[in-house]
């Protein structure tokens, strides 16, 4: 009779711990955040990565997926373009070491050549101008910036021209962009060009200690952290949640792994492979509601 008591007092409380994980899980969130996969450098097609591509774009955006960051850089003459580095094994890995010339393998290219060599012989280059577009004729699509320049004048150009494109088309666009930052100082930047309303923290380049960053996210209302596997554990999740902001874990392409981040309570993940209604279906939020 006791072991019964038992057994059916550990029932109740697992029962509650999932009526309360489901009533955690589906709060009502506006913007990006209301989706729990971003697509790494626009997610994958035809199963390669970091392509930036349209196509690739597009694909993923017909899978379901609403959420791309995009990799920013400069070009020779100085204009943003969707890249992730300037780099021979990059462009070997883009399929572009025979469209290019020796000494254009591994070095910054001009803004016409970036868009004149195709991706893999047939996927298109974006630029600035392309993306903007793409969101303008898609009204659902969120992207998060990675500006992969170094310097801080390089990152306020470019910072500072991607919004100058929104603005050409529709204010409103801005509305769709999440600047991702690496550091505290540079929130002080991306607010000092306009104040975009989305912000997601990202920890891969910072060795500030957990108390730090919580107190940063909480004073400075930021949406959302993103964070390597490493920098994971459910207290800090649960503390940045307490914050005001929800966690992502980059780059994660298996699905079981999800399945283990999201029993610590992070919320989405940044992805090469998944798309926005893989991650519902393997979710074990989606498993409860069923």
């Amino acid at each position: 009779m006791r072991r019964m008591t038992v057994v059916g007092a550990l029932f109740s409380v697992i029962v509650i711990l999932m009526l309360i994980y489901i009533e955690n899980g589906s709060e009502e969130r506006q913007g990006f955040t209301a989706y729990r996969l971003i697509a790494h450098a626009a997610g994958s097609i035809g199963d390669q990565p970091y392509t930036n591509a349209y196509e690739a774009m597009v694909a993923n955006y017909k899978q379901g997926t609403r959420v791309f960051e995009i990799d920013f850089m400069l070009t020779a003459d100085r204009k943003v373009v969707a890249r992730h580095e300037w780099t021979a094994s990059m462009s070997e890995q883009l399929g572009q070491l025979d469209q290019l010339p020796k000494e254009k393998q591994g070095a910054r290219l001009t803004h016409e050549e970036f868009m004149e060599t195709p991706i893999l012989e047939r996927y298109q280059p974006m630029d600035v101008d392309a993306v903007m577009d793409l969101m303008a004729s898609v009204p659902d699509i969120y992207i998060v910036t990675d500006t992969k320049e170094q310097k801080d004048e390089d990152i306020r150009l470019l910072l500072t021209e991607l919004t100058e494109a929104a603005l050409a088309r529709d204010p409103a666009l801005l509305d769709r962009v999440v600047i991702q930052i690496y550091n505290e100082t540079m929130l002080d930047m991306v607010r000092e060009i306009y104040p975009f309303s989305s912000i997601i923290y990202t920890l891969y380049a910072t060795t500030d200690s957990p108390e730090r960053i919580i107190a940063f996210v909480k004073a400075n209302h930021i949406d959302a952290v993103t964070m390597p596997e490493h920098r994971v554990n459910p207290n800090f999740v649960a503390k940045l949640k307490e914050a005001g902001a929800v966690t992502y874990v980059h780059t994660i392409n298996d699905a079981n792994t999800v399945n283990n981040y999201e029993k610590w309570g992070v919320y989405g993940v940044y992805s090469d492979l998944l798309t926005e209604p893989e991650l519902e279906k393997i979710s074990l939020r989606y498993a409860l509601q069923k």
